[in-house]
């Protein structure tokens, strides 16, 4: 048994039912996010004008939204729990790191946008470690393989 695995039978065995909660809450708030994102793409073009090319700025807006629109989804129904986070987690690294520090980490414009991008980051790596937990299409399927 390899490392990845005794990881995931000991985070599956010690999973908290809060945990779950936590997930699905996450999964909407991340779904909601991809909402606004395709309601409003200027908003993201704006936050990702780093670049100068156009192309990417605009290829990076339809992977954020696209990537939270379904991440956020399958989060909070709990299918694919590991994969979704994991696409999620550099959209959040970039929003911390690269989108809050043009206006300074301390600032007071971005201060809550750069606490919620924290947050978030955080609750992925949680929702990482633990997994989809018990009340998940998942954990559904595991127990019923041929339905």
């Amino acid at each position: 048994m390899n490392t990845v695995s005794k990881i995931e039978t000991w985070a599956d065995s010690h999973h908290p039912k809060w945990i779950d909660f936590i997930r699905v809450a996450l999964g909407l708030f991340i779904l909601y996010k991809g909402i606004l994102f395709v309601s409003n793409v200027d908003v993201l073009m704006q936050m990702t004008q780093n670049a100068d090319i156009a192309f990417f700025n605009m290829a990076l807006a339809h992977y954020v939204a696209f990537a939270h629109l379904v991440g956020g989804l399958l989060i909070a129904i709990g299918l694919l729990t590991r994969i979704a986070v994991i696409v999620q987690i550099p959209i959040l690294i970039g929003a911390v790191f690269f989108v809050n520090i043009k206006e300074g980490f301390l600032s007071t414009i971005n201060n809550m946008e750069f606490a919620f991008s924290l947050v978030v980051l955080v609750l992925l790596c949680v929702i990482l470690f633990y997994g989809s937990g018990k009340f998940s299409v998942d954990r559904w399927m595991k127990q019923h393989p041929n339905e």
